[in-house]
């Protein structure tokens, strides 16, 4: 077992409504959503769907087993904000900005393979696909191109689910226990799932694969069958 990295932020929280229906602007509008979460130093209890005591808004493209937790590299966030200066609160965007429930040091895209199982605290959990983002971000942050500048550069964070039940907290290591699919890092997914479409062959792969979460693999068995037709 290899101790790979580190929760250095959690945070948890249940969704809640903001903004006013009758707004001028389309930012101020009335939204639910459990974005904006709270940090904790408590320890919290991890079940099948996540974090006890945490919840999501949009039920059918967010929670489930296969997104039962987002986490997020820590070293993006000095990259946001140079590049983001004089756009975004620099003050407040910081660990959870993306909304994850465990921000993590020494780990990125790049290190992190589907699949990957981690013992974090009394907890295994298990890297199950690519986070996905939505139009939710731009609207945390008032700034219409996040999203698409997150899928631009690859750093969206990525879910796990839980294979065991327990306890986790900030300043848990992430012991590295099992990796089966060491070619397959997250940023590799990213790239052959936004930018390499008619690469068939690893979509093929991907559709099979019992690693990656049932939504992925239904997107990549779709672009399969509508290139045999």
């Amino acid at each position: 077992m290899d101790d790979v990295a580190k929760i250095v932020q959690l945070q948890i929280g249940q969704p809640k409504s903001y903004g006013s229906a009758d707004a001028a602007d389309p930012m101020d509008r009335e939204w639910t959503t459990g974005f904006f979460k709270q940090p904790t130093s408590e320890p919290v209890e991890v079940d099948w769907e996540g974090i006890v005591g945490d919840g999501v808004a949009d039920r059918v493209n967010h929670g489930g087993r296969d997104k039962a937790m987002l986490v997020y590299a820590a070293a993006h966030y000095p990259l946001w904000r140079a590049e983001l200066r004089g756009q975004i609160d620099e003050a407040k965007f910081g660990n959870g900005a993306f909304g994850e429930n465990l921000t993590v040091s020494d780990l990125d895209e790049e290190a992190v393979c589907l699949g990957d199982v981690y013992r974090v605290g009394t907890a295994l959990l298990q890297v199950s696909q690519p986070r996905q983002p939505c139009w939710k971000l731009a609207r945390r942050w008032r700034l219409k191109e996040l999203t698409a500048l997150a899928v631009k550069t690859g750093r969206m964070g990525w879910y796990v689910r839980v294979l065991e039940k327990g306890t986790l907290q900030v300043g848990d290591v992430l012991q590295l226990i099992e990796r089966p699919a060491p070619d397959w890092t997250i940023a590799r997914l990213n790239q052959l799932f936004y930018h390499d479409r008619k690469n068939l062959d690893d979509a093929a792969i991907m559709a099979a694969s019992p690693l990656l979460a049932e939504a992925w693999r239904g997107e990549f068995r779709k672009r399969v069958e509508k290139a045999e037709q």
